[in-house]
C-alpha cells in the first residue's frame, strides 16, 4: 500500500489546523476554566475572587438537591438509552424484514433526526398540555391523575418519552446499517439451523450487532447526560421543586441563573469526572465481552 506523503512539511498541521482550534476554543479552554473557577470564590459580577480550595466541592456534594439531581439523572439516563436503544432495535429489525416499500419506512422513522432538542420540548409542551394535550387526557382518561405541573413523577415521566422519542431515530440508523452489514450467508445458515425467530435473534444476529450496540450505547449516555437541556429546559426546567433537574441543568441552574460561578464550575468538574469514568467503565468492561 503506497503512502500518502506531503512536499511541504507545515501543509499536514495547517489542514488540521482549524479542527485544532475548534477543539481548544470550545472545548479545552472551556473545561480548564471550570477546573480554574472550580477553586475560586466569585462576586457575580466577576470583579473579585478568592481562593477557597475544595470547599466548593465540599458544598457541592453535601448539598441536598445537588444528591437528588444526581440520583435523578442516573435514573433518567439509564432509561432514557436503554428504552430509546430498544424500541430503535425493535424498529430496526422490523424495517430490515421488509421487502416493499422499505424506503418510505425508512424516512418516516429518520426524520425525527432533524428535529432539534428545543423543538422536541416544546412539541412535548403541547402534547402534555393540561387544556389542549391529547396525551394528557389520555393519561387521565385511564384514571391516572396525570399533572406534570405539580407531580415530579408525571413530570419525569413527560421528559423521558419526550427524550426517548427525540432518540429513536438516531439508533434506528444505526442499527440498520449494522443489520444489513451482516452478511447473507450467515443469515440463511441461521435460518437453516433454527427456525425459531427469536431464538435466532438472541444467537445470532444480536451477537453480530455487538459492536454497533456498544457504540450507540455510549452515544446514547452522552445525550441522556448532555444533549437533553434543551428537552428539559422548554418542558419543565427543572421543576417541580427541582425534581427533573438532570446534572448538567443544575450547573446551568447555579451558574447562570443563581450567579454561583465557584459552584456551578465545581459541579461541571464533577460531572466531567462521571461521565469520564464512566466511559472508562464502559470501554474497560463492557468492550471485552465484544467480538469485531
Amino acid at each position: 500500500m503506497k503512502r500518502q506523503q506531503f512536499d511541504s512539511f507545515t501543509l499536514p498541521y495547517l489542514l488540521i489546523a482549524p479542527q485544532l482550534a475548534i477543539i481548544f476554543i470550545f472545548f479545552v479552554w472551556p473545561a480548564a476554566q471550570a477546573v480554574y473557577q472550580s477553586f475560586m470564590l466569585e462576586d457575580p459580577f466577576g470583579l473579585a475572587s478568592q481562593f477557597v480550595g475544595f470547599d466548593n466541592f465540599i458544598e457541592v456534594v453535601s448539598n441536598e438537591h445537588y444528591a437528588r439531581s444526581a440520583i435523578f439523572t442516573a435514573i433518567f439516563s439509564g432509561l432514557v438509552a436503554f428504552l430509546s436503544m430498544a424500541i430503535a432495535l425493535l424498529l430496526a429489525v422490523k424495517a430490515d424484514g421488509i421487502l416493499h416499500g422499505q424506503s418510505a419506512y425508512k424516512i418516516m422513522l429518520t426524520w425525527v433526526y432533524a428535529v432539534a432538542p428545543a423543538v422536541a420540548g416544546m412539541m412535548g409542551v403541547f402534547l402534555f398540555d393540561r387544556s389542549i394535550g391529547p396525551l394528557n387526557h389520555l393519561f387521565n382518561a385511564t384514571g391516572w391523575p396525570f399533572n406534570p405541573q405539580l407531580d415530579v413523577f408525571d413530570a419525569s415521566v413527560t421528559v423521558i418519552l419526550v427524550s426517548v422519542w427525540k432518540q429513536i431515530s438516531v439508533n434506528f440508523i444505526y442499527f440498520l446499517a449494522g443489520l444489513q452489514s451482516i452478511p447473507r450467508a450467515v443469515r440463511e445458515a441461521a435460518l437453516i439451523d433454527c427456525r425459531n425467530g427469536f431464538r435466532r435473534f438472541w444467537t445470532v444476529t444480536l451477537p453480530l450487532l455487538a459492536p454497533t450496540g456498544f457504540f450507540v450505547l455510549v452515544i446514547n449516555i452522552t445525550y441522556a447526560f448532555f444533549e437533553t437541556f434543551g428537552v428539559i429546559d422548554t418542558m419543565t426546567r427543572g421543576a417541580p421543586g427541582g425534581g427533573t433537574a438532570t446534572l448538567v441543568y443544575k450547573v446551568y441552574q447555579d451558574g447562570f441563573l443563581g450567579a454561583d460561578i465557584g459552584g456551578s464550575s465545581a459541579q461541571s468538574v464533577i460531572l466531567m469526572i462521571l461521565v469520564l469514568g464512566l466511559t472508562i467503565v464502559q470501554f474497560r468492561v463492557i468492550e471485552k465481552r465484544i467480538h469485531y
